[in-house]
């Protein structure tokens, strides 16, 4: 049956003023996009077809219309292109959505979409083709949203009254990273690009897949309170919707944080507690001590870092209700335990004359009090270790065994005693960088002990001041700690309460800023404690 020209009309699909013509039975066709339109005796044929001298290579099935059981307009249907035919009880059966050539503008095929099983098949090919609607919206514009279907896209499209560009993945969720990918020049050429896909698992998968390829300062993506923006249609959403969507989140890659992100990192600090030292001078200095810092005790031999960091281990366990675990590489297990025993009785206890003056019970009560009844856990290992090992158990005692401050004393046997380490200083750079890790992904408090190299001028058993620089091993330790005290004691004085005195001093402090000397530690020969003396306020030490 042969028609004539009418008329030339406008094209509500692709937005031309006059490229749709118009024919007497009804009929049209768009010379701009191929947008067709049925006779108006067509009742639904789903094999009909346009006749195959159209210059179209593929032709879709249909009728343009509205698709009232998404609540989508003839007006938003006919803008894409897309069509629908009707089963034999007169309801909507199938939605076909074109695509098309993305170098010729040809329609190349098009995804017919089953409503009463959801299927989708393919008819032609998307080979070549654009994203679902690319077609109609030119680049450069302002907004362009991307959604996983078609029928989102539509949803959006009528929700925003067709003002923004909107378009869809081809090929779903599985499809997202391949689809942005092949059409990247066209999405990174609008000011800004919207992600609205399923709020599903897959979803936010596809989400992650492509979110890192597409320019960090026009990303935004949207959460919705419903699956997906078809389903905000039709439950007249549409207000929340479009909050949602002026609401979209920017996007940040790994490793970089917003200032608008970090209220939640705000809160995580302020909820870290913090114990104060034993020696109020110190706590002048550094305001205590903290989770998720790394602090570094080290001195030259013999200047006492091991009666320091036993006062500590003791006053943790004391102050806190806090799992403490106690890394001594150099001493026993047994050693350690008499250690915490001795503060807790004010006597030395790991020496004979003292020890003897203990009972059995008196002692296996004093155990109890010091050790048994407190949250503390020690590590079976006398001697070197592999770093893989010392990693580990770390991790173990942060996470298995909730330890909140993990004492390791220390850092240079591990190294020492690795085969085949040819730099020294290498190696320990990798070890620090890695125990920083553990710090900030556990949370824990990790205090360290670490030894010093021999200065270039007064030694350090001799009273010689404390340096960074002196650090043995790699400046790592310097740049990875939060906090380093150096201990000083000059071992030759002529007076005994000099040669038993240590100084404490803060030559690093991440926290505030002060460091300098801070108080000063008296040993006790017949009760083996540090007593802090001759306390002054620590500006007094500046």
């Amino acid at each position: 049956m042969s028609s004539d020209f009418v008329r030339k009309e406008p094209c509500l699909a692709c937005g031309s003023k006059d490229n749709l013509a118009r024919y007497s039975d009804g009929h049209a066709h768009c010379f701009g996009c191929g947008h067709w339109e049925p006779p108006t005796d067509y009742i639904g044929n789903e094999d009909y077809m346009e006749d195959s001298n159209n210059m179209q290579p593929v032709q879709t099935k249909g009728f343009s219309g509205s698709i009232p059981e998404r609540n989508i307009s003839k007006t938003i249907s006919a803008k894409y292109g897309v069509r629908i035919s009707h089963g034999e009880d007169g309801k909507i059966n199938k939605h076909y959505y074109p695509y098309y050539d993305n170098k010729t503008g040809d329609l190349v095929g098009y995804k017919e979409r089953n409503v009463a099983t959801k299927g989708f098949q393919l008819n032609g090919t998307n080979k070549g083709a654009g994203l679902f609607g690319q077609n109609i919206f030119k680049e450069g514009g302002k907004y362009l949203t991307i959604t996983e279907g078609e029928l989102d896209a539509l949803s959006i499209s009528e929700m925003f009254d067709g003002k923004w560009a909107v378009v869809s993945l081809k090929n779903g969720a599985s499809g997202a990273l391949r689809d942005v990918k092949d059409n990247l020049d066209y999405i990174e050429s609008f000011d800004n690009v919207v992600l609205c896909f399923d709020q599903d698992e897959a979803g936010k998968e596809a989400e992650k897949s492509v979110r890192d390829i597409i320019s960090p300062n026009k990303l935004r993506m949207v959460t919705l309170p419903m699956k997906d923006a078809s389903d905000m249609l039709m439950n007249s959403r549409i207000k929340d919707f479009t909050e949602a969507w002026w609401n979209a989140k920017g996007y940040t890659p790994a490793g970089i944080v917003r200032g608008e992100d970090t209220w939640e990192h705000l809160q995580k600090d302020e909820d870290l507690v913090t114990v104060l030292y034993p020696w109020s001078a110190l706590n002048e200095v550094t305001y205590g001590f903290r989770q998720k810092e790394l602090v570094t005790i080290t001195s030259g031999s013999g200047m006492g870092k091991s009666s320091v960091v036993k006062e500590l281990e003791a006053h943790i366990l004391n102050e806190t209700d806090d799992n403490l675990a106690i890394i001594h590489l150099e001493e026993s297990i047994e050693r350690s335990v008499k250690g915490l025993m001795s503060i807790e009785a004010n006597l030395p206890i790991h020496i004979p004359k003292y020890d003897e003056m203990l009972s059995k019970e008196e002692k296996k009560e004093l155990w109890k009090t010091a050790v048994a009844d407190k949250n503390v856990f020690f590590y079976d290992h006398f001697g070197s270790m592999s770093e893989d090992s010392l990693l580990s158990v770390i991790r173990t005692y942060a996470k298995s065994f909730d330890c909140k401050w993990i004492i390791l004393d220390h850092l240079s046997i591990v190294v020492s005693s690795q085969e085949g380490i040819q730099d020294e200083r290498k190696a320990i750079d990798a070890i620090m960088t890695k125990l920083r890790k553990i710090v900030q992904e556990t949370g824990i408090g990790l205090f360290l002990v670490s030894h010093l190299k021999r200065p270039q001028g007064k030694a350090h058993e001799e009273g010689g001041q404390v340096s960074l620089s002196e650090l043995r091993g790699s400046a790592a330790i310097a740049q990875l700690s939060d906090i380093v005290i150096g201990l000083e004691r000059n071992q030759q004085a002529d007076e005994e309460s000099e040669r038993n005195t240590t100084t404490l001093r803060v030559i690093k402090n991440r926290f505030c800023g002060l460091t300098g000397r801070a108080g000063q530690l008296l040993y006790d020969k017949e009760t083996g404690r540090l007593k802090e003396t001759n306390y002054a306020s620590a500006e007094s030490f500046f």
